[in-house]
């Protein structure tokens, strides 16, 4: 069993925590950009532009910088995407258009979120005990739960009374107290987490079959693609059906996710990565299974609960399932490639089921998204191999 006589919540831990949190609220109240866009009158496909290159370049730059945060240090890189993120806040004053300045605004921030955030969720992780990085894991993504649901609403309180020029001066305020957390933050690498001189990523890489690099890297993008169709299409299904207050599915699915990586987080450590992953994937693709049969306002809410609590069981699991496959030593790197993965499939599969419904309807793209999450789940867990570093006798 895990030795807990180490504990978690250390001060440099919640240090750096409350960095990646301010990080967090930083970014998210940008979710109001749109509302900021209108005024010029844009088309909403250039909205639709501006907003989503942030994701693209958040993307394509995590695999890059992983090597760097794992090369040159989480701290210096967590440091240097603040910075990028710090020089180009404030010329959202600037923008006098919908045109290419705030596409390439926006393509900067996501530059710069890219970067810190995965060298700061890096930083987190190494300030945790190695025997709990699940657990560590799961509370990262709960400050990130409470950051995304606190912004927009924040957010909208600041547009409403101050105007969007004090939005752009918040956002830049939350990175600087960020930046100041992660400058007090001493960068921590523990010997658990250093590997055992085996290579670098590509070379673990390379030594994978061709069969264990697909499964390593379908469930993520299945999982996004998934998790997409579930969040995305909510709310349109149930204004379909004559449920038109969706909000507290998000509310349910938000606590549900919240209180499970609370306790639930660490079970991995305890008991191995695939142990978790399956049950976990199995209550997301039959919950989604069941939104297609929603009829009634206590079956969404139900529908919200169960998704958050799948989803706050998988996260911390199938991401340092990557990080152990990959190797500790390479944690920046899995991590940047996970978060890459889920990203991919989250914008990939939100266009593919949009289309599977407009074919076949909401429930039809409901039953076909869960079957498809049940079938990937059992190839994995028949043929993916457990990591060594997953098991307890380990630590």
């Amino acid at each position: 069993m895990v030795d807990k006589s180490e504990s978690l919540w250390s001060r440099p831990f919640l240090v750096a925590l409350l960095g990646y949190f301010f990080l967090f609220m930083s970014v998210s109240l940008f979710f109001l950009l749109p509302l900021f866009l209108q005024q010029f009158k844009p088309s909403k496909s250039q909205i639709g532009l501006i907003m989503g290159i942030h994701s693209v370049m958040a993307i394509g730059v995590r695999p890059i910088f992983g090597r760097l945060i794992d090369e040159k240090g989480r701290r210096l890189v967590s440091l240097g995407g603040l910075i990028l993120l710090m020089i180009t806040i404030p010329l959202f004053h600037l923008v006098r258009d919908a045109g290419v300045f705030p596409l390439v605004l926006r393509a900067l921030t996501g530059l710069g979120w890219g970067i810190s955030m995965t060298a700061t969720i890096t930083m987190c992780s190494d300030l945790a005990p190695v025997e709990r990085l699940a657990h560590s894991m799961g509370i990262v993504g709960i400050a990130g739960l409470v950051a995304s649901a606190l912004g927009p609403l924040l957010a909208e309180e600041v547009v409403k009374s101050l105007g969007f020029s004090w939005l752009f001066n918040l956002s830049f305020l939350f990175l600087l107290a960020s930046l100041i957390c992660i400058i007090l933050t001493k960068e921590t690498i523990r010997a658990g987490n250093s590997g055992n001189g085996n290579g670098d990523a590509f070379s673990k890489l390379q030594n994978l079959t061709p069969l264990v690099i697909f499964l390593m890297a379908s469930l993520p993008i299945v999982h996004g693609a998934i998790r997409g169709a579930m969040v995305n299409f909510i709310a349109l299904f149930s204004w379909s059906i004559g449920l038109t207050h969706v909000g507290p599915f998000f509310v349910t699915f938000s606590l549900a996710a919240i209180l499970t990586r609370f306790w639930g987080g660490g079970l991995s450590d305890r008991y191995g990565r695939k142990k978790v992953i399956f049950p976990a994937a199995t209550i997301i693709g039959l919950n989604v299974l069941f939104l297609s049969q929603i009829r009634s306002f206590w079956m969404l809410l139900l529908g919200g609960f169960l998704g958050g609590f799948g989803q706050g069981l998988i996260f911390p699991a199938l991401s340092t399932y990557v990080i152990d496959t990959l190797g500790r030593e390479n944690k920046g790197f899995a991590l940047s490639l996970y978060l890459s993965l889920f990203d991919a499939g989250m914008g990939l599969g939100s266009p593919f089921f949009g289309w599977l419904s407009d074919l076949f309807g909401y429930r039809a793209m409901y039953v076909l998204a869960g079957l498809t999450l049940l079938i990937f789940n059992v190839i994995f867990s028949l043929k993916a191999p457990e990591p060594l570093r997953s098991t307890p006798s380990n630590y």
